[in-house]
């Protein structure tokens, strides 16, 4: 069953759920959780990101996120 489209509104906190591939614990040491912030973060600047909230576990990260507006900059 194919997933429903997404759509985008402005304004909107959004809950973002990523798996690790197969479910594998591939974030289960310190140093690949710290990885994988150093990244969201990165992404955080370049694509002006406001990270509310996040929780990386051993095989799989929860985000809250809001885009900046114009007027947050």
């Amino acid at each position: 069953m194919s997933r429903a489209n997404r759509h985008y509104l402005p304004g909107h906190i959004w809950h973002i759920t990523h798996r690790c591939h197969q479910r594998k614990f591939l974030l289960k040491f310190a140093r690949d959780r710290r990885s994988y912030l150093d990244w969201i973060f990165e992404a955080k600047k370049r694509l002006g990101l406001w990270v509310l909230d996040y929780v990386v576990t051993s095989n799989h990260v929860h985000l809250l996120i809001k885009l900046k507006t114009l007027a947050e900059t």
